[in-house]
């Protein structure tokens, strides 16, 4: 009996000990928390709904148990809440995460898309507070009905050590853009080789950060593809960031560029407006000889970097504007073909201080062991133009003698170094170092006052009408024609 009543008791002793559970360690120091994104991408087209919900999980990888505050911070907050063990609202406090255990938040964008006063992006964040520990993952959220496009494949890149992943969204072959939505670019979208993108007249495209259009796949085996841009006058197609409030008005840098990759030919820009990003257009197409690309009527300003960048291109631009970039409006760079017609070089970037003159010309590059190579440029012809800037000189040359290095002003008003021998046949009847007398430059408004020296100093050309659609009798200098008061 007695030994019953031992075991018995052994067997109870056991259970308790195995039954009862340490408590975990509640951390109240500080202590990192990992997500299972870092955005909150609400890419849903708005119609008729009104609210999207989206869930994130919230991961605790360490071995002990944390306290985190939630709460949703930034200008549009007012847009989002989360909803945290069944509770809604925009913050929620001490909220438990077990050892090696994760939860669920539930995060929604509240906009009514049939007010066409929302905005069109809205952006905040989810903030974490773990002990001191600050963690945040971005929201961001259309509040407009548009067509959006976000990444659907990939490219891979391979290196010695690793093999990285290049997200892009890759286009229907031939698609076409219209102006009834518009389109809103989240990453970058591509044109396949063989294929044609076309944007008409009125259509509105807006990029996010580090955001752009690639014309040619670099990760195919093919080379090729094509943009075509079919604005008109008062009708123009806008391309600028996605941020319209008025913090980021008049903004430079806010998305990347329009690239047109080794092999992209015939591309055309028709009466476009390219704005606030880093780059407007960068033509790079070694080695082919059919046109690259062709820009009329266009306007491309407020550039972090450059306008207009060209390596061993073929392109052409009439009647357009490149205007305030932080570095250049204009760079032929290693070598290629260029025509300039009736275009306004004026920069006078005033957001930092700028090195770099206006216009760059250049025949060759060193590769990573310092070998040089020689690219012929074997044309870079401006004809009717304005290039001017806040710099005492706004053109440089970057001329490796061993090469083909053919340029010519003809015609121009030029911003050049006194210093520079212009008594050659590379300048034809210019006009040097005398200010242009653009209506207001601070604002950008490049058109010419009564007393510009621009005005009939032109010469003849195929250009027939400027900018604007004036009619050109006696040519003025520039994109724009002198008509009197406007």
């Amino acid at each position: 009996m007695k030994k019953t009543k031992l075991f018995s008791i052994v067997i109870l002793l056991l259970i308790c000990l195995f039954s009862c559970k340490k408590e975990a360690i509640l951390s109240e120091g500080k202590a990192s928390l990992h997500f299972s994104n870092d955005t909150i991408l609400f890419d849903t087209v708005f119609t008729t709904v009104g609210s999207i919900t989206h869930h994130l999980k919230v991961y605790n990888k360490n071995d002990f148990a944390v306290k985190t505050d939630i709460k949703i911070t930034g200008e549009d907050m007012q847009f989002y809440a989360i909803n945290v063990d069944g509770i809604s609202g925009s913050e929620a406090k001490d909220v438990e995460i077990p050892a090696n255990d994760s939860i669920f938040i539930f995060v929604e964008v509240r906009i009514d898309p049939s007010n066409q006063n929302s905005p069109l992006l809205t952006s905040a964040n989810l903030e974490f507070n773990t002990g001191g520990k600050v963690q945040k993952v971005d929201l961001v959220a259309y509040g407009q009905d548009v067509y959006f496009h976000t990444a659907n494949t990939f490219g891979e890149i391979v290196d010695e050590d690793d093999t990285l992943r290049f997200w892009y969204h890759e286009l229907a072959c031939n698609e076409i853009w219209n102006n009834d939505k518009p389109h809103v670019i989240y990453g970058y979208v591509m044109v396949d080789p063989g294929c044609q993108l076309t944007i008409n007249e009125g259509t509105k495209v807006y990029l996010h950060e580090n955001s752009g259009i690639i014309v040619g796949n670099p990760f195919s085996t093919i080379s090729g593809g094509t943009i075509k841009v079919n604005g008109s006058l008062g009708n123009e197609v806008v391309f600028q960031g996605d941020r319209l409030d008025s913090w980021y008005d008049d903004s430079p840098g806010q998305w990347d560029r329009i690239w047109l990759m080794p092999g992209s030919i015939n591309n055309e820009f028709n009466y476009a407006i390219i704005k606030e990003g880093t780059i407007g257009i960068h033509a790079d197409t070694i080695g082919n000889s059919n046109p690259t690309a062709t820009i009329n009527n266009c306007i491309i300003e407020n550039m972090s970097a450059i306008g207009i960048l060209g390596q061993g291109t073929n392109l052409e631009a009439n009647n357009s504007i490149v205007s305030n970039c932080g570095q250049y409006t204009v760079v032929c760079n290693i070598g290629g073909e260029y025509k300039f017609t009736h275009c306004t070089f004026a920069n006078y970037w005033n957001l930092n201080t700028r090195s770099t003159p206006s216009i760059l010309l250049n025949n060759f590059f060193e590769d990573l062991n310092g070998i040089t190579h020689i690219r012929d440029l074997q044309k870079a012809n401006f004809i009717n133009c304005i290039i001017d800037g806040s710099l005492t000189t706004e053109i440089e040359f970057q001329e490796n003698s061993i090469g083909n290095f053919n340029y010519t002003f003809e015609h121009c008003l030029i911003k050049i170094d006194p210093n520079t021998n212009t008594n050659t046949s590379n300048y034809i009847n210019i006009i040097k170092n005398e200010n242009p007398d653009f209506e207001d430059k601070t604002k950008r408004d490049f058109h010419l006052t009564e007393s510009s020296p621009c005005i009939d100093a032109g010469t003849s050309t195929s250009i027939f009408t400027d900018i604007e659609g004036n009619s050109r009798s006696i040519p003025d200098i520039g994109a724009y024609e002198f008509i009197g008061e406007f």
